[in-house]
C-alpha cells in the first residue's frame, strides 16, 4: 500500500488541464491508496525554474482573502466529485480504495480571525499548509531560488501563531512545506503535534529554498514527525535542474539521506504529482511500483519499505488527529 504526501490533482481539474500523474483508474494496479489531495489557490503563473544551475524567482503576489475563499469553494466542489473516500481517521485507508486527506495548501481562504476554521474542519479538512510560496495573513513562504538557504524572511504573524494553536486543538496537521525557515522554527516552538513537511527534500543534497536543512530535519525527527520526499526533479538534483530524464535513484538518495539522518520512521513519499515536473521514468502513479523496486534494490527491507510507503504516514496521522 502506498500513501502519498501531496498531489495537485484538484487544481489541475479545476483549471481544466490534462491530468499528468494521478490517473485514479490506475490506482489499484499501482497499489496507490491515496494521501493528501491539495486545495491550492493558484497565483498568476510564475516562470518555470530554468534548466540552468542558478535561478531566483520572486515571491508571488498575495491573493486577497475574498478571492481565495471563492476559489477554494470551487476547488472543494471538485474534490467532492472525485471517486475517493474522505479521510478523517487513519483507519479509512485500505488497499481496496483511494482515500483522500483534504489539505489546504496556503491558508488564504481562511478568515484572519479563523472564524471559519471549525466549518472547514466539519467539511473534512485535516491538513493545512499555512502558506504556499507567497505571503499571506499568517506567514511568509519561500521564493523559488537555487542555490539558496530557506532563511528568506519573517516568521509567523500573530494570526499564524493562533492558526497553529487552533489546528493543534482540532487535530489538523500543520504542513511545513513552502514555509520559510523562520516560520518553520515558530511552528516548532508552538506546536504540540509531530512536525510534518508533506513534500520537501534534503537541502544538503539539493540547495533549493524549498528543501530542509539538517537542523530542520533533526527537529522533525525529534518531534516524531515525517518528511514526505518530493519527486519534483528541481528539488532532487544537486544542480537544481528541470530535467525530465532524472533517474528514480535521485528520489531514493533523498530517502536514504533523511532515513540516515533522523531514522527510517521519519521519511515517506510526498510526490507533488500534477504540480511539478517529475522523472519521466516514473511518469505518475502507475510508476510507483518501479520506485518501490528501487528502494528494495538500494537495500531497504520489507519493514523499511512498508514504513516509507505507508506506515509512517499512518502513524503521524494517528498521533495528530487523535
Amino acid at each position: 500500500m502506498i500513501i502519498d504526501g501531496h498531489n495537485d490533482l484538484v487544481a489541475r481539474l479545476w483549471r481544466g488541464d490534462e491530468v499528468r500523474h494521478v490517473h485514479l483508474d490506475q490506482a489499484a494496479d499501482a497499489d496507490f491508496a491515496g494521501g493528501f489531495f491539495a486545495l491550492y489557490v493558484p497565483s498568476p503563473k510564475l516562470a518555470e525554474p530554468p534548466p540552468a544551475d542558478h535561478y531566483a524567482l520572486p515571491l508571488s503576489e498575495p491573493v486577497p482573502r475574498d478571492e481565495a475563499a471563492r476559489v477554494a469553494a470551487e476547488l472543494y466542489d471538485v474534490f467532492l466529485s472525485l471517486p475517493v473516500q474522505l479521510a478523517t481517521s487513519p483507519e479509512d485507508f485500505g488497499q481496496d480504495r483511494v482515500t483522500a486527506i483534504l489539505h489546504l495548501e496556503g491558508a488564504e481562504p481562511l478568515a484572519e480571525n479563523l472564524s471559519d476554521l471549525d466549518e472547514w474542519h466539519a467539511r473534512g479538512l485535516r491538513s493545512i499548509g499555512p502558506v504556499w510560496s507567497r505571503a499571506n495573513a499568517f506567514a511568509e513562504g519561500v521564493p523559488f531560488r537555487f542555490p539558496s538557504s530557506p532563511d528568506t524572511g519573517p516568521g509567523l504573524t500573530g494570526a499564524g501563531r493562533e492558526l497553529v494553536r487552533r489546528c493543534n486543538g482540532l487535530g489538523i496537521l500543520v504542513d511545513l512545506s513552502h514555509l520559510n525557515e523562520a516560520g518553520f522554527w515558530d511552528v516548532a516552538r508552538l506546536s504540540t503535534a509531530p512536525l510534518v513537511a508533506t513534500h520537501s527534500n534534503a537541502h544538503a543534497i539539493c540547495a533549493s529554498t524549498r528543501n530542509l536543512t539538517d537542523a530542520q530535519l533533526d527537529a522533525i525527527g525529534v518531534s516524531g514527525g515525517v518528511v514526505g520526499i518530493n519527486f519534483a526533479v528541481s528539488f532532487l538534483r544537486e544542480d537544481g535542474g528541470q530535467v525530465a530524464a532524472t533517474p528514480l535513484r535521485e528520489i531514493v538518495r533523498h530517502v536514504e539521506y533523511v532515513a540516515g539522518r533522523i531514522g527510517i520512521d521519519h521519511v515517506a513519499f510526498g510526490s507533488d504529482f500534477d504540480g511539478a515536473l517529475v522523472s519521466e521514468e516514473l511518469g505518475g502513479i502507475a510508476g510507483l511500483p518501479k520506485l518501490v523496486a528501487e528502494l528494495r534494490a538500494a537495500g531497504f527491507d520489507d519493514e523499511g519499505v512498508a514504513k516509507v510507503t505507508h506506515r509512517n504516514w499512518l502513524r503521524v496521522l494517528g498521533d495528530t488527529w487523535a
